[in-house]
């Protein structure tokens, strides 16, 4: 696992614009309300996901997103689709609930996981997401996180992802 100083080193070597913001730990959407106002930039949140033929992928959307979870498979191309364990988490792609984010797939083998960025965020900047940690925001263009995947052996996917309505 190269972990966050390997990421670091990565973004310095591939010269991708980033800032980083610390902050209390957060563990879902809710809590991070709390440090969004200090923060400029189009917040997330990660599913790690596994379908039914064995395949992990791990889903990017913007905050506010209630992803429908029925309708997913068709969107990404996979069978039906559920929460992945957090054994599974952990072995994957190095980091615990609540720091998920799509820069852990520096930890990630390739082929060993899907990376599924929402179309949206593929072309907003910045973007917020965890530097392995819940402990920080790491702000950057939703095109640099595709490069740094790419970078990493990795063939992220980018698709709009369907949403619930909200009632």
């Amino acid at each position: 696992m190269r972990g966050e100083a390997g990421l670091y080193d990565d973004l310095a070597t591939l010269g991708i614009a980033y800032q980083v913001h610390e902050h209390p730990a957060v563990f879902t959407v809710e809590e991070s309300r709390t440090i969004k106002t200090d923060i400029a930039c189009l917040h997330t949140k990660n599913l790690f996901l596994k379908d039914a033929g064995g395949a992990f992928w791990l889903l990017t959307v913007p905050a506010e997103a209630r992803v429908d979870l029925k309708a997913l498979p068709q969107a990404v191309g996979c069978k039906r689709i559920s929460f992945g364990k957090a054994v599974d988490m952990v072995r994957l792609i190095g980091v615990e609930p609540g720091s998920v984010t799509p820069l852990a797939m520096i930890n990630a083998a390739p082929d060993a996981i899907t990376l599924v960025l929402d179309a949206d965020l593929a072309v907003s900047d910045p973007v917020g997401v965890h530097p392995l940690r819940n402990t920080a925001t790491v702000a950057l263009a939703g095109t640099d996180i595709l490069r740094l995947a790419q970078d990493w052996g990795h063939k992220p996917v980018t698709a709009a992802i369907p949403k619930k309505e909200m009632s």
